[in-house]
């Protein structure tokens, strides 16, 4: 990998659990990291906490939910159900993920030394904070490799 770090990123919907499943093989993941602020909805369907967890741990797969690497309800519903205003909605995470010091993370037990992959339900990364948080660490860590898993 010649000093890159890979982190991937990954969302659930649209994905049977094969394919799901395929995707993080491929790519040797060693650890999932749920970054979905709400985890336990029936929506969910398979990637509903527990049942990923176990699905994961099945696979040899860490699993490990940080809200804090997730919006907050109030940025989220804004974005959801008021202005659908993407360039708002980054700015408002972004400075979340500052006002939580959430860059320390990176160097913490939350990802390990493996291909680490942050979960979320959108199908693309496009319009996704999951691809917010790969950028934002990215951005001071330039050893990381982003990979998102479609």
């Amino acid at each position: 990998m010649d000093g890159k770090e890979v982190l991937c990123t990954i969302g659930f919907s649209q994905k049977s659990l094969r394919k799901f499943v395929e995707l993080l093989r491929e790519a040797s993941v060693t650890k999932v990291i749920d970054v979905r602020l709400h985890n336990t909805s029936q929506l969910a369907g398979y990637a509903k906490k527990d049942d990923l967890e176990f699905i994961l741990e099945i696979l040899g797969i860490k699993y490990q939910h940080v809200p804090e690497l997730a919006p907050t309800e109030e940025i989220l519903q804004r974005f959801k159900k008021v202005d659908k205003d993407w360039e708002s909605y980054t700015a408002a995470f972004l400075e979340l993920l500052e006002k939580r010091e959430a860059i320390k993370l990176w160097k913490s037990p939350v990802f390990d030394s493996g291909v680490n992959c942050l979960l979320c339900a959108e199908h693309f990364p496009k319009y996704c904070h999951r691809r917010l948080v790969a950028e934002y660490f990215a951005s001071v860590y330039p050893e990381i490799e982003i990979r998102h898993l479609i």
